[in-house]
């Protein structure tokens, strides 16, 4: 199980390195979490230098992608060497985005009549891009996923694990992380916001 997190030089560092290791959780031989890069070393916007795993073209392979946001997106949004070596599809992967990576996910065309979760600064670019932004933590709908706010980012990650580990195994990862003396309420509200978006079958187990 492959799953990449898109991650570009701007990149905010709670979006993707809180979603590294929340899914890093998940503890088995055949799962992986990469971050994606178009470069091999991509910088954020506090000036953290990270090494990509795999190139942006891998992630049309991954089970799951999730879209990390960022300073430039809107640069690489208006990048066509960029936009079209993301080959995705919700039709046989799970696509998340968190915050500016939303607008990366509107204007690739994968939020058609989907409405969508993302930061405040982007909102207005993402309404632009013709898509429906709620006032909330989270929202999924099938296969894709979106959260606005940097540490709504756990959202995200507790979401992917759940649709392809279980809820209990989201639960469990989260509970890891949560603070000391906040765990039960802390995985609560986690569930409250993300087990919603759920299929049945995944609720169920």
């Amino acid at each position: 199980m492959h799953i990449a997190i898109l991650t570009f030089d701007g990149f905010n560092e709670l979006d993707s390195l809180i979603a590294f290791g929340i899914l890093n959780r998940i503890k088995k031989p055949d799962w992986r979490v990469s971050i994606a890069g178009a470069d091999q070393r991509i910088r954020s916007w506090n000036g953290l230098e990270i090494e990509a795993h795999v190139g942006l073209e891998e992630a049309r392979y991954a089970d799951a992608v999730i879209v990390g946001s960022g300073v430039r997106t809107r640069e690489i949004v208006a990048d066509p060497a960029i936009m079209t070596q993301l080959q995705l599809d919700p039709a046989r992967q799970l696509l998340g985005a968190q915050c500016s990576g939303t607008l990366v996910l509107a204007k690739l065309g994968l939020l058609g009549g989907v409405p969508a979760c993302t930061d405040l600064t982007t909102k207005p670019w993402v309404q632009e891009a013709g898509v429906e932004v709620l006032n909330q933590p989270f929202f999924a709908r099938g296969n894709v996923a979106t959260a606005g706010g940097c540490l709504a980012s756990g959202y995200l990650a507790a979401w992917v694990i759940a649709r392809l580990e279980g809820l209990d195994a989201a639960e469990k990862a989260m509970h890891y992380v949560a603070p000391v003396g906040e765990k039960e309420e802390y995985v609560a509200r986690m569930l409250a916001n993300v087990a919603q978006f759920l299929p049945e079958t995944v609720v169920a187990i």
